[in-house]
């Protein structure tokens, strides 16, 4: 038994998938994290050409 479980503490297999989804954990935590500003930079945008497209269709 002692040596089963001192095998299972030295087994290092799983150790790269737990980095893998630590790496994906934060990717998506810095994704999350950057959509309000990209949202709110789109929303300007947006704004700008509805502006400038009506301006353009009242001029005619």
């Amino acid at each position: 038994m002692r040596a089963t479980l001192n095998d299972l503490i030295r087994d290092r297999s799983g150790a790269t998938a737990i980095e893998y989804g630590l790496i994906a954990a934060f990717v998506a935590l810095a994704i999350v994290a950057t959509l309000p500003a990209i949202r709110n930079n789109l929303g300007l945008v947006f704004n700008k050409v509805n502006t400038e497209l009506s301006k353009g269709a009242k001029g005619k």
